[in-house]
């Protein structure tokens, strides 16, 4: 249940295919990244140097600095973007990739390029990926340098090898040797917060859910001294907090039943993320995902709603929607649990025909 569209949505702005990078491209600009041409697998052509630049501004995040695909980005997508360092030029003809350069594939991240590199610059970028990772299967560039503010990095060589993939990074300490035992505690210190897609034996729960807004001026809810207003007043943008913020509180209630506690307890661990802390779907996720989750308040949508359907809801999902089916995460006692609390909390459910 990861949320990949948005996260690999706010990635994507980051990289080389953001419309702020599109801008500085269209002012003559590239980024100021130092990108250090490895030993032994570059030329002295002006159009392979040229070809270098756009790639390391433009595709590397996905692809790699030196073309092998091994980057985050590319650990959310799929299918995964080109490893063009196990392509052959028989494999792959050029007029592929210049095809696939100006018009994308469709079904995939790769976008088109057309209306952001002219046409020599897509020749360009094609030749210096062919000669550089698919015929000299040349290492291209290194971030880790001096320039970037990497001095000596080789200090950090006893990590390489979760950073790179070679020793899962849960692997039981036990099993580690001394060296590697500590090549692990220098990951996680120092290379983790880039690294974070490291390579695992067991991925575990994808996630943990919470309700979130992200309240502006870092509002918090309840803080009287920081809105000069009283708690229970309505909060908008204009009020120095986000207007998703209402959403995120959980209903008030007295007297629940040991059943609706407990379900209270999941639904704004889990169900909340989605649906909103009170049940409108109106939180900043809910907001913005397609389709809007349910509105567990609305009586057009609840008045038929009984607990045999709220209950086959929740066990199966909703194919065509953002609804996961929950019955391999949460048992049967709680997902009774859970309807226990949407009949009192949001809606009374409607009595079985």
């Amino acid at each position: 249940m990861k949320i990949h569209v948005l996260l690999v949505a706010a990635m994507a702005a980051l990289g080389g295919c953001s419309d702020s990078g599109r801008q500085a491209n269209a002012e003559g600009k590239l980024p100021q990244i130092q990108a250090e041409p490895a030993s032994g697998g570059t030329s002295a052509s002006a159009d392979l140097e040229l070809g270098r630049k756009i790639y390391n501004f433009r595709c590397y995040y996905c692809h790699g600095y030196s073309g092998d695909a091994r980057t985050l980005a590319a650990s959310f997508l799929t299918p995964k973007p080109l490893d063009f360092t196990s392509a052959s030029p028989q494999a792959l003809p050029r007029e592929r990739m210049l095809h696939s350069i100006q018009f994308g594939r469709p079904g995939t991240a790769m976008q088109s390029f057309s209306s952001v590199l002219q046409p020599r610059d897509i020749e360009a970028v094609a030749d210096f990926i062919r000669q550089e990772f698919m015929v000299a299967k040349a290492e291209n560039t290194r971030y880790h340098i001096a320039a970037n503010g990497w001095f000596n990095h080789e200090r950090y060589s006893a990590a390489y090898p979760f950073a790179l993939g070679k020793i899962p990074l849960d692997t039981p300490w036990e099993q580690l040797t001394p060296e590697q035992a500590e090549g692990k505690r220098l990951f996680m210190t120092a290379c983790v917060s880039c690294h974070d897609r490291a390579r695992v034996n067991d991925e575990g729960v994808h996630w943990e859910s919470r309700p979130v807004s992200y309240p502006r001026n870092q509002y918090n809810p309840g803080d009287q001294a920081q809105t000069k207003k009283p708690v229970d007043q309505k909060l908008d943008a204009m009020a120095s907090a986000s207007p998703y913020l209402l959403h995120d509180r959980a209903p008030k209630l007295k007297g629940l039943t040991g059943m609706e506690r407990r379900g209270e307890s999941l639904f704004q661990q889990n169900c909340a993320f989605c649906h909103a802390a009170d049940g409108t779907g109106r939180n900043w996720i809910g907001s913005f995902l397609e389709s809007h989750p349910r509105d567990l308040t609305n009586p057009e949508f609840m008045s038929g709603m009984t607990r045999t359907r709220l209950r086959t809801v929740i066990r199966e999902g909703l194919v065509g929607t953002s609804m996961p089916a929950w019955k391999s995460v949460l048992s049967e006692q709680q997902i009774e649990d859970v309807i226990a609390y949407v009949g009192r909390a949001f809606h009374p459910l409607a009595a079985e025909q």
